[in-house]
């Protein structure tokens, strides 16, 4: 589009979007200056081949930072585009540059130079500003201070700026490195078991600064924040990493970009589950559409784990990466330097929690459809396998549970047959705490069947089921328990998660607990000391590039994860279940109220304490004290495990963004409120529940 000495413009057209303007208006009194290149790649830097085009999508960095006046296209025509302002603002001052995207084409002047539309920026900033205000008036607690809106209010919004539209063919991606689908071919392409993957959407994602890409459980946590925004987006989002261009044939997830073959934790199916709930606790119709359409998606990934990562078929899993980095003592994406194998606490927690959801899945679809009252019986069996299996009868050497210590530990198994637990004290072991949810009496009543074909199944196998929470134990309004967890496994663990000495940070729930500052956990193997020591912040190793840590800070999504827990054993348990909280403090607490303190401590990271200062800006003043930095927040990848402040890619808000739903029901103060927002039971109404 052509330039005027007031106000610019840049069209687009799309086949199915019609036209579309950008329009530019002058700031200091001058237009911008448009810039136009081609969204093509510069295959003469990168390759060392001609340009189909002399216009590149580096072109505009180069016109900018190289000076290279000939790298934008003077006919201003091109795929990308880009307004340059040059100002000038001296300290302390500020300059407004207003644009806006438009269906109105520009009119023109006599002169035949573009013009804006009349001048209504203004009112419809202002609009859209009460429209916002409305909207989150309705979605947030009315009792919540201004500060912690702010908060919830950034969250949300980052979450939303993260939306990026994504395009890879992989197999047009390994064609241009040599590799071919029907040839077995040497070399360590990655992704090379990903031919039948192409991306063409828009996704949420983690990172979009740094380089656009999605990882599978981060989505996962996505969904949770952005169901409070755009209910559809966040279903749609849980769909698409299940349909035929993203999910393998042999039914695993894609795990992110990098490597699509590593391996996550599966919170999939809890992640939809979570949406289905929230959609029917919302007072609007509920629709299991939604569950419908992922459950067979779900059952083939369910069906991959199963056969991939319990080799051993002792229902011990394996997992390997499970997005936790360098938490552990080895590299638990590389061959093991002892040899053999890790069976890891982790990753068998993560599947007796699948099976839980999966079941709760199925029970809400036999509710309408009897024929997956048969898929909850398997699930159910596959959860009392897979518990059973973490602690069997007898203390034995070579399990995952330490019954004198209290904990769950990786076992290494050794290529000879001898097994040794890693005793670290690490969300390793905190998991198998978040394997719990609570199957309501009315599904206990609905499907009598299914009950005494359970109570077949343990009356045949009478050693499975011995060592966890008991089946036939009714709790509060009758609800049952599927926990890892009995009760005396459960307070033990909850005293080391609570104890601020362990897990137990002002700000949330540690990776790492901070016994091990001074008690690091070393193993000598052939000659070579591997060690894990508390880290509150960086990673002082340099598995996965050293900039992965979860050795000590506090991560988002598995805080979220166990208020959740914490919340399925209150309805389980009642009041009458209480535990110091913190450990050692002789306050006692219910479940509910040790979620609460939770919840309080994870939003700490972001708002105004009493000396003004945010935690998460740690000892950066300007943004503690500039009025222009302040209350603009930044949601980090990680947390200071002692002082809350923000550690990792500051940009980065992913999963962070779960603050938002943490403050949504950190507003309230009643039991029914946190269920009525997603974590409480299935099939049950949020009011008087918790009595």
């Amino acid at each position: 589009m052509a330039t005027g000495t007031t106000a610019a413009a840049i069209g687009a057209t799309h086949p199915d979007l019609s036209e579309r303007f950008l329009l530019c208006e002058a700031a200091a009194g001058a237009a911008p200056e448009l810039l136009f290149t081609e969204n093509e790649t510069n295959c003469e830097r990168l390759f060392g081949q001609p340009n189909p085009t002399p216009y590149v999508k580096d072109g505009i960095n180069d016109y900018l930072i190289l000076s290279q006046v000939d790298a934008v296209n003077p006919e201003q025509t091109g795929t990308k585009a880009a307004a340059l302002y040059r100002l000038s603002i001296p300290a302390g001052a500020a300059q407004e540059i207003r644009l806006r995207l438009s269906d109105r084409t520009p009119t023109a002047e006599p002169d035949g130079r573009r013009k804006q539309p009349p001048a209504t920026f203004d009112r419809v900033f202002k609009d859209r500003l009460q429209e916002t205000d409305a909207f989150y008036a309705a979605i947030l607690p009315a009792q919540l201070d201004a500060d912690a809106r702010n908060v919830a209010r950034q969250a949300l919004a980052g979450m939303l700026w993260s939306k990026q539209y994504y395009a890879l063919d992989v197999e047009r991606w390994l064609g241009e490195h040599n590799v071919d689908p029907l040839r077995d071919q040497p070399g360590a392409i990655r992704n090379r078991d990903w031919f039948h993957m192409v991306n063409a959407d828009i996704i949420s994602m983690p990172d979009k600064w740094e380089y656009p890409w999605y990882a599978a459980w981060d989505l996962a946590f996505h969904t949770l924040a952005l169901s409070m925004v755009d209910r559809d987006f966040a279903h749609q989002q849980l769909l698409l990493m299940l349909n035929d261009q993203y999910l393998h044939p042999n039914g695993q997830i894609p795990a992110y970009e990098w490597n699509f073959s590593d391996v996550n934790p599966p919170v999939h199916a809890w992640a939809t589950l979570f949406a289905y709930n929230l959609e029917r606790r919302s007072g609007g119709p509920a629709s299991l559409d939604l569950l419908r359409q992922a459950f067979p998606c779900l059952l083939l990934n369910f069906t991959w784990w199963v056969n991939r990562k319990d080799p051993s078929g002792r229902n011990v899993f394996e997992g390997g990466f499970l997005g936790l980095d360098n938490i552990g003592v080895f590299d638990r994406s590389a061959p093991l330097p002892t040899g053999g194998r890790l069976e890891q606490a982790d990753g068998t927690a993560w599947m007796a929690f699948y099976s839980q959801v999966m079941l709760e899945i199925a029970l809400n679809l036999a509710l309408e459809d009897p024929s997956y009252e048969s898929m909850a019986l398997k699930f159910g069996q596959h959860f009392l396998w897979i518990a059973s299996a973490m602690d069997r009868i007898g203390d034995n050497h070579d399990e995952l549970w330490d019954e004198q210590e209290g904990f769950f530990y990786d076992v290494l198994r050794l290529p000879d047959g001898r097994a040794a637990r890693l005793k670290v004290r690490s969300l390793v072991g905190l998991l198998p705490l978040c394997a719990v949810s609570i199957i309501p009496e009315r599904f206990h009543g609905r499907f009598p069947r299914l009950a005494e074909q359970v109570r077949a199944f343990l009356a045949s196998h009478p050693h499975v089921g011995r060592t966890i929470a008991p089946l036939d134990r009714v709790g509060v309004n009758g609800r049952r328990l599927l926990s890892v967890l009995d009760e005396r496994k459960l307070r033990r663990v909850l005293a080391y998660m609570l104890d601020e000495n362990e897990f137990f940070s002002p700000y949330g729930i540690r990776s790492l607990s901070r016994y091990h500052a001074a008690n690091p956990y070393t193993v000598h193997v052939q000659g070579m000391d591997y060690q894990v020591s508390y880290l509150p912040a960086e990673s002082n190793t340099g598995m996965f590039g050293g900039n992965s840590n979860w050795r000590g800070p506090i991560w988002m999504p598995i805080n979220a994860l166990i208020v959740r827990a914490l919340l399925q054993y209150y309805l389980y348990y009642g009041d009458s279940f209480t535990v110091e909280c913190p450990t050692g403090s002789g306050v006692e607490m219910t479940l509910f109220e040790v979620a609460q303190e939770l919840t309080n401590r994870l939003a700490r990271i972001f708002l105004r304490g009493p000396d003004g200062h945010r935690p998460v800006y740690g000892g950066t003043e300007i943004f503690q004290q500039d009025p222009y930095w302040r209350d603009h927040l930044l949601f980090y990848e990680y947390f200071h495990g002692d002082n809350g402040a923000g550690i990792g890619a500051s940009h980065q808000t992913g999963w962070t963004g779960v603050v938002a739903r943490l403050i949504q029901i950190f507003g309230y103060t009643q039991p029914e409120v946190f269920l009525a927002h997603g974590f409480g039971s299935p099939r049950e109404e949020p009011a008087h529940q918790a009595a």
